[in-house]
């Protein structure tokens, strides 16, 4: 397939606000792609490439040579300039990258570069999403919804299913649970309180309180002395966790995948920051900070897979499986006064908040509903920076202010600012940023950089008022930095309509 016709596809995506028309243009170039090509498409009608790392930046791609006169660039060959570009590494690298995007973009039309360097720096705002995608290799494929989303939760997304799902419904069912590979975590809704989110998950039933542990999301998955230890985004940082490594092995089962968290502890057991849980899992240094696993679910065990089967049977596996101290702290019952008094223990030992849980649910990966909800003391949303604000007084020197987005599938660029802010910043997170938003910048007026909208923030704020100063007309009352999320991408961050249906308790 010409790259062209992709590109084509993509900016009629773009133009369209209708999920169903998208759905649409990406089923029929789907059915237009060639076996062999179907899922490379669908990861670039996603708005990425199919390498995780490729070496480039937007400095890189500023200079690009002249654009080519005529269409003739298929998309495996894309593929393939990529993949040699991702391997290179080592002295001389540098100057082969060089080269290796001279030719690549040297063969494109100026409409195929613009797309080209959009995909390579992860900015090709088109609005289809994951959802969006499966639902088009649904159609495309002439199969059921369900048995597509159920088949990418667990092969780890919809571009990995879409070979099986032309192949026939057979085939995706044929696609389960795998120790080795990670599949999409189950999520929590929201809820204000403790009460709300019992009558959201348990309806009167009884239902599990988990407390919410101010760490990163883990998943490990044990094949006799084969560890796998990956992030909420799948990616795999068992080199960097080894004592996470060790406790899995140490465990009474051969084979075995786990759902839960890692964090790290100060002297009295509290919470460590938790910056400093994601610096030490985001490097690859072994040492320093000490971080524990705490599991709350088990997936499989030693053949036997438990996705399907309710909490409260995965859990009782649980309780025999991983020791107590490596157990997350659960509550059970009905009463509304006792999960208010757990919530408020939880919250006195420095943790976030809760997860109130079905009892009868069976995991629901990649999902967010009504089964899991997450209860905090405070409004927080995770946000993506837009730009950066250079200090001045004290903080010259630093990037400060902070330009807050929110996901926004109408807008041209994909988000919608929601206000800006330089409160809950330690001198080392102005350190940090001010390195992190170099590598993403734009562009530099001399007052505010532009940045790529990559980086995950957590904001805490106290309520929302309308604004005409924002193009979303909301802004965030008192926000401030909780910490920056390295665990999510842009594309997880909240959207607009989460932030709009908050307005129902805030000041709107």
């Amino acid at each position: 397939m010409l790259l062209r016709e992709l590109v084509e596809v993509s900016r009629s995506v773009a133009a369209t606000r209708s999920r169903k028309e998208k759905t649409q243009l990406i089923s029929v170039l789907l059915l237009a792609a060639a076996p062999g090509e179907r899922a490379l498409v669908a990861h670039y009608l996603g708005g990425r490439l199919r390498q995780r790392r490729t070496g480039l930046g937007w400095r890189s791609l500023q200079t690009l040579p002249p654009p080519a006169s005529s269409a003739t660039l298929q998309v495996g060959k894309v593929d393939a300039a990529f993949e040699a570009m991702s391997a290179l590494a080592g002295p001389g690298s540098a100057g082969q990258r060089t080269a290796a995007v001279a030719d690549l973009f040297g063969r494109a039309t100026e409409t195929e570069q613009a797309w080209l360097r959009a995909v390579a720096v992860g900015e090709v705002r088109q609005g289809a999403l994951e959802a969006i995608v499966t639902e088009a290799v649904a159609r495309a494929a002439e199969v059921p919804l369900a048995a597509v989303r159920r088949a990418a939760m667990l092969a780890g997304g919809a571009t990995h299913v879409v070979d099986a799902a032309f192949e026939g419904a057979a085939a995706l069912a044929e696609i389960g649970l795998t120790v080795g590979r990670p599949v999409l975590p189950m999520l929590a809704s929201s809820a204000p309180d403790v009460a709300s989110a019992l009558a959201k998950a348990g309806a009167g039933e009884a239902v599990g309180l988990d407390a919410k542990l101010d760490g990163i999301r883990i998943q490990v998955h044990r094949d006799g002395d084969e560890v796998v230890v990956a992030t909420r985004s799948l990616d795999d940082i068992t080199a960097r966790l080894p004592e996470v490594v060790e406790i899995a092995r140490s465990l009474p089962a051969t084979r075995l995948v786990l759902d839960g968290e890692a964090m790290s502890l100060a002297d009295d057991g509290r919470p460590r920051p938790f910056q400093e849980t994601a610096s030490r899992t985001a490097s690859q240094s072994t040492t320093g900070t000490v971080v524990v696993p705490y599991f709350f679910d088990v997936l499989h065990v030693d053949g036997t897979d438990l996705i399907d089967r309710p909490a409260r049977e995965r859990w009782e596996v649980l309780d025999r499986l991983v020791p107590s101290e490596h157990r997350v702290r659960r509550w059970v019952g009905t009463e509304v006064a006792e999960a208010e008094s757990f919530t408020a223990d939880v919250l006195a030992s420095g943790q976030e908040g809760v997860v109130v849980k079905s009892l009868d649910a069976p995991y629901d990966a990649g999902r967010r509903g009504s089964a899991w909800v997450k209860v905090k003391p405070v409004h927080t949303l995770d946000l993506v920076v837009l730009a950066v604000e250079h200090g001045s007084g004290r903080r010259r020197g630093w990037l400060s202010n902070i330009h807050l987005g929110a996901r926004d599938p109408s807008s041209p660029t994909g988000f919608v600012m929601l206000g800006k802010t330089f409160k809950g910043m330690t001198d080392a997170m102005l350190a940090w940023q001010t390195e992190r938003f170099r590598e993403l910048e734009v562009a530099d007026d001399g007052w505010v950089v532009t940045v790529r909208p990559e980086q995950v923030v957590e904001v805490a704020f106290d309520g929302l008022q309308r604004s005409t100063r924002y193009p979303g007309g909301l802004a965030l009352r008192f926000a401030r930095v909780v910490r920056y999320r390295d665990d999510k991408r842009a594309d997880e961050a909240d959207t607009i309509a989460t932030v709009r249906a908050l307005g129902g308790g805030a000041s709107v």
